[in-house]
């Protein structure tokens, strides 16, 4: 076909939930794509954050074909046992901060928030749940109701009770929306969706002290920040907050779709048969992909290059806020997960327009705001590509 046809048949058939960009995507290779009539692109934004290890990368291929050939997924699903499954959670267990003792695999970040939302009420014998201002948390129905961003809640009324907010970065605000009928506090370690706020050092250690002391189970969703998103392999197990659920998805996996959801001893004790399940959950292709995914964020040091890329992106990035500061008002992020910020909305959507004529993909968040996440195991090379690019979109649309 060619993208006209493809445009035709997507725009006829296809739900209307995407304002799409009139490219057609054939296939791709590391950080590049290319579409249906060959132009090459470059793709910072890695499928919005899940090819964290490139598109077409070959020991995905080599995952799916070889577990395929074997079975895709269990008679009784998880009632049977699956080596494959086994060797994933023994891999996770290699990765994870040490007190998260027990894992359950997922089909998305929002299906693992939802499940952790749960089992948290059922563990506590509360209802309530506190997050934060600008935070998301997934689209169910019980995520978006978590989300705290009036955009992805109001037009769905009603939404489902016993959801409170909080400022993000405010251990006080939070200190003062707890009490008695809080089960849960669910927080991005590093907001991502909404704008890429990182906050203090000390933050998450006093929210976690402030939730012990009432009784409140703290679920950190690392959907985003996980597996080495922003340099180390968990945000939290960096900072060494002992969180009771931890969520994730998106790099789990490379780009297949997977999610999963690791708990505490103390909270998988109070848990009983039956009090959570699902069909895919733990699929052996599944876990087979992730594995090897997994396998190569280690086996390839992808923790030191995230780390040496971020940093020259955001060195890079501040030459273009010193030298144009009308336009950009902010930088900031971790690793692999940086924002520019720029004096406002239309500057933004004019910058984004450009990189994509220009052959770059960049992701415009919270208005003025352009996300950008490339694959972790990005080279130095293609980076700085990128970047010049994005830079040649920053000028002219100034000029």
């Amino acid at each position: 076909m060619s993208s006209i046809v493809t445009f035709e048949i997507e725009d006829r058939y296809m739900a209307p939930f995407f304002p799409k960009q009139k490219i057609s995507i054939e296939r791709g290779e590391g950080v590049f794509v290319w579409d249906e009539e060959g132009r090459r692109y470059i793709d910072f934004t890695s499928g919005w954050g899940v090819t964290c290890i490139g598109h077409a990368q070959p020991v995905i291929t080599e995952a799916l074909v070889s577990q395929s050939r074997k079975i895709l997924q269990n008679p009784n699903s998880g009632l049977t046992y699956s080596p494959a499954r086994a060797g994933l959670l023994l891999l996770m267990k290699e990765v994870l901060p040490s007190h998260l003792t027990h894992i359950f695999f997922s089909n998305s970040g929002a299906e693992a928030n939802d499940a952790a939302i749960k089992l948290a009420r059922k563990v506590t014998g509360r209802l309530d749940v506190i997050s934060t201002h600008q935070s998301f948390h997934g689209r169910t129905i019980s995520t978006a109701s978590a989300t705290g961003q009036a955009k992805h809640r109001e037009k769905f009324n009603p939404l489902m009770p016993n959801y409170r907010f909080v400022t993000y970065g405010d251990p006080d605000d939070l200190k003062q929306a707890l009490d008695s009928d809080v089960a849960a506090f669910i927080i991005e370690p590093i907001q991502g969706e909404g704008g890429v706020h990182v906050p203090s050092k000390l933050y998450l250690k006093e929210v976690e002290r402030l939730c012990r002391e009432n009784g409140t189970l703290l679920i950190a969703d690392e959907v985003q920040t996980g597996f080495c998103r922003t340099g180390p392999m968990f945000v939290t197990g960096e900072m060494g907050v002992n969180v009771d659920f931890l969520t994730m998805a998106k790099g789990i996996a490379g780009g297949f779709p997977f999610g999963g959801f690791a708990m505490s001893g103390q909270v998988a004790s109070r848990l009983e048969f039956g009090d959570h399940g699902g069909t895919y959950c733990g699929n052996p292709l599944g876990c087979a992909v992730a594995h090897a995914v997994i396998r190569y964020l280690l086996d390839h040091k992808i923790s030191e290059n995230v780390e040496k890329m971020g940093s020259i992106c955001l060195a890079r990035m501040a030459e273009w806020k010193q030298n144009h500061p009308e336009a950009i008002g902010d930088i900031r992020g971790k690793g692999l997960l940086l924002l520019v910020e720029f004096a406002d909305a239309e500057y933004a959507a004019k910058v984004a327009d450009e990189c994509l004529t220009r052959g770059l993909f960049v992701r415009q968040t919270q208005g003025s705001g352009i996300r950008v996440f490339p694959a972790l195991n990005i080279k130095e090379a293609e980076l700085e590509e990128g970047l010049a690019v994005m830079q040649a979109a920053v000028e002219a649309v100034v000029a």
